[in-house]
């Protein structure tokens, strides 16, 4: 009798249990883990390069105070660097005084060339049989600045200097000087011109730059 009792209440704790285990119902699945990108670093903007400023070769014509590089292909003791005199002429060797003076590089090339070669049929001594040259400019004329400027005088020219370089580089401005407007004599003309200051003005070998007292 006691055996059926247990038996009874064993299997009464059985399906209990698993009443319970169906109302719980089944165990939910784990939530999936949701992969996190890390934010893609953000690129610079890129600023484009800026333009550089011309070679001061394009177009520019020789003038006194000029050297050229004159190089005469397989003729050493042709080649060399030559100083424009005051007349606008450099002295060569066989060909001797060569007026240069407003020829650009270009003009320059082409007329030593000739002179080298010669013309026979016009009687004209050659000295060099198919001469093959080519020249640059080596260094420029220098600029002038004067008025109210730390240091006034002669300075070197270098390719794309401004006007506020050259001021720099010349002392700065006094306390009197007018920083908005200049005038800049060109060596091709008698007169100057006045300019309005900015930072991209630029200087041309062989200019006079004044610098005049500001009106209060």
């Amino acid at each position: 009798m006691k055996a059926l009792k247990f038996a009874i209440l064993a299997g009464l704790g059985i399906g209990f249990a698993t009443m319970a285990a169906c109302a719980a119902g089944p165990a939910p699945d784990p939530a999936p883990q949701q992969s996190v990108q890390a934010p893609s670093p953000q690129r610079p903007e890129l600023k484009p390069a800026p333009k550089p400023a011309p070679p001061v070769e394009e177009g520019y014509r020789v003038d006194s105070g000029d050297k050229v590089k004159i190089t005469v292909y397989n003729e050493p003791t042709l080649t060399g660097t030559f100083v424009v005199d005051g007349q606008g002429v450099v002295s060569m060797p066989l060909i001797g005084d060569v007026s240069v003076k407003n020829l650009t590089v270009q003009e320059l090339q082409r007329l030593i060339e000739m002179k080298l070669k010669g013309d026979p049929d016009a009687g004209v001594q050659g000295y060099v049989r198919n001469p093959q040259v080519s020249a640059e400019v080596a260094s420029y004329r220098p600029f002038y600045i004067s008025g109210e400027i730390g240091r006034p005088g002669e300075y070197a020219f270098i390719s794309g200097l401004t006007v506020m370089k050259a001021i720099a580089a010349a002392g700065d401005f006094t306390y009197r000087a007018d920083k908005n407007k200049i005038f800049i004599k060109s060596m091709d003309s008698p007169d100057e011109r006045e300019v309005r200051l900015t930072p991209s003005t630029l200087v041309r070998p062989g200019d006079t730059i004044r610098i005049r007292e500001r009106f209060f």
